[in-house]
């Protein structure tokens, strides 16, 4: 199968290291993390409904990253396959290295602010190729987008702008520093660092959490 083959080939750099130095993200006032709540917060974002077992799958991501366009697909299957058993959260972690990463970041966050977070979350996926890698600013890219979804635009304007979406960003970069995390995804099942191999790595831990 030639859809599986690209997957499979898309895991062997899934866990490449984006490694740099200074965060790209302009200094924001972030509360200092424990390791207790570093993983998970009580706002932190839920892809769709949470789920009933208290399993949770936690992926720190990059929306420019490659790796992290890659492990989408996967995790929308997963989300569809466990959909009301397993809770799926999302940490942004933009890399130092992609020029429009932390934007990225700030807008799905703009677009959740009025209930369009998934939209948002797979409008960055499913274009990436368009505007990932480039060395200039897509403000008005995404913002276009959020036009398509619909939203409130000077709402979208305001929170994207706004000290607290930055805020909200930097929170969660913070929280994964402390964790440890270098590169995305980077991926926790029930507190655990999840590192899988292949694609049915993900239902195995899955399927192993949901049996304790």
């Amino acid at each position: 199968m030639v859809a599986g083959a690209i997957v499979v080939a898309a895991l062997a750099i899934l866990f490449v290291v984006n490694q740099s130095g200074e965060d790209e993200v302009g200094p924001s006032a972030v509360e200092s993390p424990t390791e207790e709540n570093a993983i998970v917060r009580a706002d932190s974002r839920i892809l769709g409904e949470e789920g009933t077992s208290g399993v949770t799958f936690v992926e720190f991501l990059d929306f420019e990253c490659e790796a992290c366009g890659a492990a989408y697909p996967i995790v929308e299957d997963l989300r569809e396959k466990y959909a009301g058993e397993v809770t799926f959260v999302i940490r942004y972690f933009p890399l130092p290295g992609h020029f429009n990463s932390e934007r990225a970041a700030r807008a799905v966050e703009s677009a959740a602010r009025q209930g369009k977070l998934e939209e948002m979350y797979s409008k960055m996926y499913e274009t990436q190729e368009t505007w990932g890698e480039a060395r200039e600013p897509h403000d008005d890219l995404f913002r276009s987008f959020a036009e398509e979804l619909g939203l409130d635009m000077d709402q979208y304007d305001a929170d994207y702008a706004s000290a607290e979406v930055a805020d909200r960003v930097a929170r969660d970069i913070e929280d994964g520093t402390t964790l440890g995390v270098q590169g995305t995804p980077t991926f926790y099942v029930d507190g655990e660092l999840f590192q899988p191999q292949s694609v049915d790595d993900f239902s195995t831990v899955l399927d192993e959490a949901l049996a304790q």
